[in-house]
């Protein structure tokens, strides 16, 4: 949802590499939208640094904290040069006002990731390594538009560098968990592609595990 940013003026802001945007555990007052660069949203997990998540143009961040009113649950780092649309309670009651498409985006957008974020969550809570990889198979068979449902054998176009960042984990030791579904012959593993053979399988075994949570 890139805008023209000349249009957008009194929203627009940009930050150079290695800028911090914002900080965890600060007051959250503003949420953003990337117009152009990447951003990294990183979370400090006792003495380590964790990456979250890494967003490009079109993509939303920081809206949590405003919607909660509570503090910033990541730092949010200008991997390139990035230009946002940055958005305030205030400059968003105008934007409503000026703009109620975009506003309704927006909120679309909101609602969203309220449920994507809520979602990765559940994953994070299974104490099984083998079912939040599980998990995210069944999170994408949740959420992708694209997978074909008509039998129980699902083809996502990722690579296991994206299901270990969603499963919380080290890409060492997602490979090693796909290894092991791959010996299950219950997955099948290619360099564009992973394929479940049977998702229900997947959300029988998750379901098991998470009832002993």
């Amino acid at each position: 949802m890139a805008m023209d940013m000349a249009a957008f003026g009194r929203f627009a802001r940009t930050f150079q590499p290695g800028e911090m945007i914002f900080a965890e555990f600060e007051p959250g007052d503003a949420f953003y939208l990337i117009q152009k660069g990447r951003v990294k949203l990183v979370k400090i997990i006792g003495d380590f640094e964790k990456t979250l998540d890494i967003l490009q143009a079109s993509d939303m961040f920081g809206e949590m904290a405003l919607l909660e009113n509570s503090p910033r649950s990541a730092t949010a780092i200008a991997l390139d040069t990035v230009e946002v649309l940055e958005f305030n309670r205030q400059n968003f009651e105008i934007l409503m006002l000026g703009n109620p498409q975009l506003a309704l985006k927006l909120l679309k957008m909101f609602t969203k990731r309220i449920y994507d974020s809520k979602r990765r969550f559940m994953i994070l809570t299974l104490d099984d390594d083998q079912a939040k990889m599980a998990d995210v198979f069944l999170m994408l068979d949740e959420t992708l538009a694209e997978i074909d449902r008509f039998t129980e054998r699902r083809e996502f176009k990722v690579t296991v560098d994206d299901v270990a960042q969603w499963a919380g984990m080290n890409v060492t030791r997602a490979r090693e968990i796909i290894g092991q579904f791959v010996n299950q012959r219950r997955m099948e593993l290619f360099n564009d592609k992973i394929i479940v053979r049977n998702i229900n399988d997947f959300s029988r075994f998750v379901a098991s595990k998470r009832k002993k949570t």
